[in-house]
């Protein structure tokens, strides 16, 4: 008899246990969270995507050009209060620095695209070749997508990717204006984007995007 009940008392706490048990769903309705990203034509006129896949934009003399994104629709577990739990974050290999002087190269991006770990990689600047911490020192040089890397900023913390890059949050459209000045023209850049569906605890799905432009 005693062994018949405390099979039942078993069966019993399984059987709560399984119902207890609820897991979290996809970040995304439809079970595939992809993302659409293209250039203002508003702001841009005549900006077009080649055969290749790169952007095409004409200075026009506006200072910024602006990309917009399309989030795909995201799980109402993961809306709160209105508020969609999404973050975009955009990161470009375009610099400026020196009232002026451009030059491309893949430091500090938010999606892994470092000269090296240590960050003394030098970098060639005309006939002479100064380090990161050099410029930072002489003048913040600024990211084409909105930020700059100051002298004071630690370049090898843990927390140094939260501070790079520039972020929209709590949106399913998605834009950031990016600088573009004449002396731009000729050249190339590529703008990284990262979406992460679900900033708060539970799955989580990132999706990662490039945009390569040519300035006309």
């Amino acid at each position: 008899m005693k062994k018949l009940i405390y099979i039942s008392l078993v069966i019993s706490l399984l059987a709560c246990s399984k119902e207890e048990i609820t897991l979290s769903p996809y970040p995304c309705l439809d079970g595939n969270c992809d993302t659409f990203f293209y250039i203002d034509p508003v702001v841009s006129p005549g900006v077009y995507q080649d055969g290749n896949g790169y952007w095409h934009i004409q200075h026009w003399g506006y200072q910024y050009f602006t990309i917009k994104g399309e989030l795909d629709e995201i799980h109402p577990d993961y809306i709160i209060n209105g508020t969609p739990l999404v973050e975009t974050i955009f990161d470009s290999n375009y610099w400026l620095w020196i009232n002026g002087l451009t030059f491309t190269v893949p430091l500090y991006s938010v999606l892994g695209f470092f000269t090296s770990g240590d960050y003394l990689n030098p970098i060639p600047v005309g006939n002479l070749t100064y380090t990161i911490e050099n410029m930072t020192e002489l003048h913040p040089p600024l990211n084409i997508v909105g930020y700059e890397v100051s002298k004071h900023q630690c370049l090898d913390c843990p927390y140094t990717s939260e501070l790079l890059g520039t972020r929209s949050k709590y949106t399913t459209f998605p834009q950031q204006q990016i600088f573009f000045d004449n002396q731009m023209v000729g050249d190339t850049a590529t703008i990284f984007i990262k979406t992460i569906f679900n900033t708060d605890i539970g799955p989580k799905a990132e999706v990662e995007k490039e945009l390569n432009i040519i300035f006309d």
